[in-house]
């Protein structure tokens, strides 16, 4: 493989020294509200575009559908091109959880091996995500969700295709901050009681794909307190009869997770490796 983990990693991490000013003062301004920042060009194009071919298809991929979302994800690693494992554990590299621990001036972080959550998804026309926030934990319920990686690697995504990030730092009332999913663009947001953000809907007849990771940190300095809370939907603004139905869906799923730790069942969206130490 041409590409391994440790030169992926040392490519993000060079970027983010070379801006790493800018993002600080990016980060800053936003984080009164919702904190985040965002990259552009992060790897050579070449790469960023070899990541991109060699993502799953839809088939290999899983379909969430509901009200609350309709995308594909996909998360088992080791049945896919080498090549998507190494770009999601170069994000991984202890250089840059300290990078980007700097920018975002956030101790004690750490990824997450096991991907609760994270991994790869696409989304394809009419696929969506509404307003919601993240689960609060990692999967066992030790460390607490801080910021969200997300970097995208369509080539000629545009703005006008949907599919775009949207935070909404001033409530689900106003109207959200829309970030483009460029190619090659890394953005970084903290997550947090307070952090609804969403994906718009899909209108091009195209492929949005992405790659997620999440960290957590075993300190509370974020807005959230320590309270648990399941991954959170509402409506958009338009949506009145969905949001009282993800409201009530929210408080279930809140009011099982009180009963079962892991919920009925264990979330399966997670890498189940055949060697735990690989």
């Amino acid at each position: 493989m041409k590409y391994s983990r440790t030169h992926i990693a040392k490519f993000i991490e060079d970027r983010l020294r070379q801006e790493k000013n800018q993002l600080q003062k990016q980060y800053a301004k936003s984080k009164e509200k919702i904190g985040f920042f965002y990259l552009d060009n992060l790897l050579p194009k070449e790469l960023a575009q070899e990541i991109h071919d060699k993502f799953p298809t839809m088939d290999e991929a899983v379909m969430k559908k509901s009200l609350r979302e309709y995308k594909y994800v996909a998360y088992q690693m080791d049945a896919y091109d080498p090549i998507l494992e190494e770009i999601v554990y170069a994000f991984q590299d202890e250089k840059i959880v300290r990078v980007i621990s700097d920018i975002c001036d956030l101790k004690s972080i750490c990824p997450d091996e096991h991907l609760y959550a994270g991994g790869l998804s696409l989304m394809c026309k009419n696929n969506y995500l509404n307003p919601h926030l993240d689960n609060s934990h990692d999967k066992d319920r030790k460390n607490k969700r801080v910021l969200n990686l997300l970097y995208y690697v369509t080539p000629n995504w545009r703005t006008s295709y949907g599919g775009n990030l949207e935070i909404w730092p001033d409530g689900l009332k106003a109207k959200p901050l829309i970030i483009t999913s460029e190619f090659n663009r890394l953005v970084v947001m903290e997550t947090h009681e307070k952090s609804w953000h969403s994906v718009e809907k899909v209108t091009f007849d195209g492929i949005r794909c992405c790659v997620s990771n999440y960290y957590f940190s075993d300190t509370d300095k974020m807005l959230s307190t320590n309270d648990f809370h399941v991954t959170t939907f509402r409506g958009r603004p338009s949506q009145q009869f969905r949001n009282i139905i993800l409201r009530i869906d929210s408080s279930l799923r809140s009011n099982i997770r009180k009963i079962f730790k892991k919920g009925i069942k264990e979330n399966k969206h997670q890498y189940q490796k055949k060697n735990p130490k690989d």
